[in-house]
């Protein structure tokens, strides 16, 4: 008899299996990095078997037969580049500032789009909702919405946008803060100035940003509904994070955060255009690669620091691939091939790519590192700092501060990535560690996602620390009797002794009287 209930739960866990899930996947963000990286995820569930349904503001390229597409068309094509590359660099907080207003406009924006709206008042069933994880809390609302459990995803790594959905520990002692460039041994003023940041960062989003968000949230999601507050607390089964510790640091994290880092990197190459593959197999000399990214645009760059890079691009003697989004560019060395897009993972791939020069986004970072190319960062804002400096700091890369952008610093830099093997060494070894995983990152993404999906939103996942206060969570009130304790005592037994030698002073004051009397 318990081997046929054996057999019947492990038919009906196959046929759940088979059958698929219901996901919908938020990736709300106009930055085209971040839709390729949600767009990758659903794209594997789809191929695992489930039915799967896409908001985002951009259309996949192949999209499954078991992908549906809800296009955001509301959403404005933000412009950064010329904004980053050609103004006078911006102070950390404006940038903040600049941030919080654009992307509270963009919340507003998507829950407002015609086309969720739409799926907002059909109310379909879905089995789990993964939700980017960016700047947009008031969307955690959907999971309450569909009544689904929700699973965060975030395109980078660890930051208190994402620890606080599950309550995994940030100490501040070896954690850094995603906006420092610090190791996880940090000096006693590196501590110091990770404090003071994290004080900031919490009393910012914390507070104001996150005000604004319940705002839309109270706003956009009908009654009756658990507070935000509530939601981000105990709502969120789990947090999948683009990141891994062998490109980083090692911290602690709660068995509903995971690490998928890589999950998108194309383990075997595709095919390249005939013309890129002649071009890669024909650089006997190898060939540097420059991109920055799908935000920024190469073409955006000043007029002086553009020429002090071709200056430098013309007399070196390997080939050079450069993303430029124009149909010319001036000065071209003959050494140098541009192209509008270039199928950049599959390039990194090829075995005469020596170098990639790179604004440090994390996509590009990691799928050099997969390939084992070291990288030149010239970081422009975001995390894209932490990136490059960690690239440095770990030995297969090095940094030049855009404002620092001159011939002299780009010459150096390349020149010195390409005629030194330790680099090249390092970013070889740093890739076999990335590499060296139990399972395909897809494959670990997949599994914990139907995971949820199986056990009724997992809530046994989520920590009871979750629902404790700042002061309980701390043990602050612990420690204060702790504290008190002793200090109770302290104050009775000094009384006490205070009474004590009163009275041992009356009699001896007395007994000297007498004696002085007589």
């Amino acid at each position: 008899m318990v081997l046929k209930m054996k057999n019947i739960f492990f038919l009906s866990f196959c046929l759940t299996v088979v059958t698929g899930y219901n996901i919908l996947g938020v990736f709300h963000t106009g930055g085209k990095s971040h839709y390729i990286l949600g767009a990758a995820l659903m794209k594997g569930l789809a191929d695992a078997g489930h039915n799967v349904t896409i908001v985002a503001p951009f259309r996949h390229p192949d999209p499954s037969d078991n992908m549906r597409e809800v296009v955001i068309t509301s959403l404005p094509n933000i412009d950064v580049s010329k904004s980053f590359l050609q103004e006078d660099p911006k102070s950390f907080m404006a940038q903040v500032n600049e941030f919080i207003d654009m992307f509270i406009n963009m919340t507003h924006l998507v829950l407002t789009d015609p086309a969720v709206v739409d799926l907002m008042q059909k109310r379909e069933k879905f089995d789990v909702i993964i939700q980017e994880i960016f700047l947009a809390e008031a969307m955690l609302g959907f999971g309450k919405h569909f009544d689904a459990p929700i699973v965060g995803f975030s395109t980078f790594g660890a930051s208190k946008w994402n620890t606080d959905l599950n309550g995994s520990p940030s100490p501040p002692s070896y954690v850094a803060n995603v906006n420092l460039v610090f190791s996880d041994r940090m000096t006693f003023f590196q501590r110091f100035i990770n404090i003071i940041t994290m004080a900031i960062e919490e009393v910012y989003f914390g507070y104001y940003f996150h005000g604004l968000q319940v705002e839309l949230y109270n706003k956009y999601f009908p009654e009756p509904k658990p507070t935000l507050e509530e939601l981000k607390a105990t709502h969120v089964s789990l947090v999948l994070l683009n990141s891994h510790f062998s490109l980083g640091y090692p911290r602690p994290y709660l068995p509903n955060m995971i690490e998928i880092g890589g999950f998108h990197v194309n383990k075997k190459p595709k095919s390249l255009p005939k013309d890129l593959q002649e071009f890669l197999d024909n650089s006997p000399n190898g060939v540097v690669y420059f991109s920055l990214g799908s935000n920024l645009k190469s073409a955006d760059l000043p007029t002086q620091k553009r020429d002090d890079i071709l200056k430098v691009l013309g007399t070196l003697n390997v080939n050079v691939m450069w993303k430029w989004e124009d149909d010319n560019l001036p000065n071209q060395p003959k050494n140098v091939l541009i192209r509008k897009w270039f199928p950049q993972d599959d390039i990194l791939a090829h075995p005469n790519v020596r170098l990639f020069i790179t604004h440090g986004g994390l996509l590009s970072t990691m799928e050099s590192i997969y390939h084992g190319v070291p990288i030149l960062g010239i970081p422009i804002f975001a995390d894209q700092h932490r990136n490059s400096g960690t690239a440095q700091a770990a030995g297969y890369g090095l940094t030049v501060t855009y404002t620092n952008l001159t011939e002299e610093s780009i010459s150096w830099a390349i020149n010195e990535l390409l005629s030194n093997d330790k680099y090249s060494i390092r970013a070889k070894t740093i890739s076999a560690r990335f590499r060296d995983q139990p399972e395909d990152p897809m494959s670990r993404a997949v599994y914990w996602i139907e995971y949820v999906a199986r056990h009724g939103g997992a809530k046994h996942l989520i920590s009871g620390g979750q629902e404790l206060s700042f002061i309980q969570y701390h043990n602050l009130d612990v420690f204060a009797l702790l504290l008190a304790v002793p200090l109770l005592i302290f104050v009775i037994l000094k009384r006490m002794f205070r009474k004590l030698m009163k009275k041992i002073c009356k009699r001896t004051c007395k007994e000297n009287l007498t004696k002085k009397l007589k």
